[in-house]
């Protein structure tokens, strides 16, 4: 993230008054906060989107979406007590192609009736200089692994009603095989990695009457 922040974002010396609530990091001497209220924001599924990319015969990317998408965002007052977690249905895919994309979710590959969800929880975040790094475990099937994500702050907006949104922009790396995805004998086919390219909206949690 730049120095000069987007709206509703504030980044540099931390202000007496600072929201209860932010996250804030001491790096070098310098402090980060992103200016979001305490408590768990809901994701805003209609204008959030889980993509991703994989290579085809190794000469273009195939490029794809899952639709059925919750995750949530736990703001505490610390990065210690800050969290994402997330489920992604997988029978959701979509190509642009209906017939690869029932064959992607036959047994030949994502087996959706074997693995219905993935799952996505964070272990850690981290301000990194100025950009978020955020880890955590991603689970399919029976298989979980480690990954990472590079995180941008989009900031903070007022929706038409009334709401606030944060935005966020994230990606990340996964491997096929380290989740025992084969695609059998058409697996060369398939790129291993795979590009997961993220953009969520979160919806801030509503004021608690005093």
């Amino acid at each position: 993230m730049s120095q000069a922040g987007p709206a509703g974002a504030s980044f540099g010396s931390a202000s007496p008054n600072q929201a209860e609530g932010s996250i804030v990091t001491d790096v070098t001497n310098t402090v980060s906060t992103l200016p979001l209220t305490a408590g768990r924001w809901a994701i805003d599924t209609n204008h959030s989107r889980v993509g991703f990319a994989i290579r085809h015969l190794g000469v273009s990317k195939v490029r794809g979406r899952f639709a059925d998408i919750d995750a949530e965002l736990v703001i505490g007052d610390s990065l210690d007590s800050c969290a994402v977690n997330a489920t992604v249905g997988l029978a959701s895919i979509d190509t642009g192609n209906t017939d690869r994309d029932a064959h992607v979710r036959s047994a030949d590959l994502l087996d959706v009736e074997n693995r219905p969800e993935m799952v996505f929880k964070s272990l850690g975040i981290e301000d990194d200089g100025g950009d978020w790094v955020l880890n955590g475990e991603l689970t399919i099937g029976e298989v979980t692994r480690s990954v990472r994500f590079d995180v941008e702050f989009g900031g903070v907006e007022s929706f038409f009603d009334g709401t606030r949104h944060a935005g966020f922009e994230a990606v990340g790396e996964i491997r096929r095989k380290d989740f025992g995805l084969s695609f059998g004998p058409l697996s060369a086919m398939l790129g291993d990695v795979v590009k997961v390219e993220l953009d969520l909206q979160f919806i801030e949690p509503a004021a608690v009457p005093s």
